[in-house]
C-alpha cells in the first residue's frame, strides 16, 4: 500500500533532486528545460508549492521520496466558465514505476484540487512520450489544447 502525505518545506532539497531527475528525462522528448540549471528555482517554487499545501510525496520506509506531485489552482488575469485545477509535476523514480504510486499521488492531487473549488483538471506531457500519455489517458484525460512549435531557422520563415 502506497502512502501519500503532505510535503513540507524540509522535502524542498530532496524533491528538487527528483525534479532534476524529471527534467533530464524530459529531454529525451524535446523538452527545453536544463535540469541542473534549473534546481534552485525549482528548489523555491518546491518549497513555495509545500507552504500552499500543494505538494504530496511518497517516502519509503526509509524516508527516501520515491515520488511526488505539485499542482494548483490556475490563475491569469481571464475569465473562465471553469476554475482549472493544474497538476503541474508529476514523477516516480523509474525502479518504483508500475507499482501504483503515480496513481496515487494523481488521484491524491486530484480530491485536493476537486476539494480546492477545481471543476476541471489540465496537466501538460511532451508529445513524444507515449507511455505518460498512455498513463494519463487511463486516468481519465484527454486532449483539450495542441500546443505547436518550430524552430526559427525553419525555411518556411525565409519563404514569402
Amino acid at each position: 500500500m502506497v502512502s501519500v502525505e503532505l510535503g513540507s518545506t524540509a522535502d524542498a532539497d530532496a524533491v528538487a533532486d527528483r525534479w532534476v531527475e524529471l527534467a533530464a528525462e524530459q529531454r529525451a522528448f524535446d523538452s527545453h528545460l536544463s535540469a541542473d540549471a534549473n534546481r534552485s528555482a525549482i528548489r523555491e517554487a518546491i518549497a513555495q508549492s509545500a507552504i500552499a499545501d500543494e505538494l504530496l510525496v511518497v517516502r519509503t520506509e526509509t524516508d527516501d521520496i520515491v515520488g511526488f506531485v505539485t499542482f494548483g489552482i490556475e490563475s491569469g488575469n481571464y475569465e473562465q466558465d471553469v476554475t482549472r485545477g493544474v497538476v503541474q509535476n508529476i514523477f516516480v523514480v523509474p525502479e518504483r514505476r508500475g507499482e501504483g504510486i503515480g496513481s496515487e499521488l494523481l488521484r491524491a492531487a486530484e480530491r485536493r484540487l476537486a476539494e480546492s473549488g477545481a471543476d476541471a483538471l489540465a496537466l501538460e506531457v511532451m508529445a513524444d512520450n507515449d507511455a505518460a500519455r498512455r498513463f494519463y489517458r487511463r486516468h481519465g484525460y484527454a486532449p483539450h489544447r495542441v500546443e505547436l512549435e518550430k524552430s526559427v531557422e525553419s525555411d518556411t520563415l525565409t519563404k514569402e
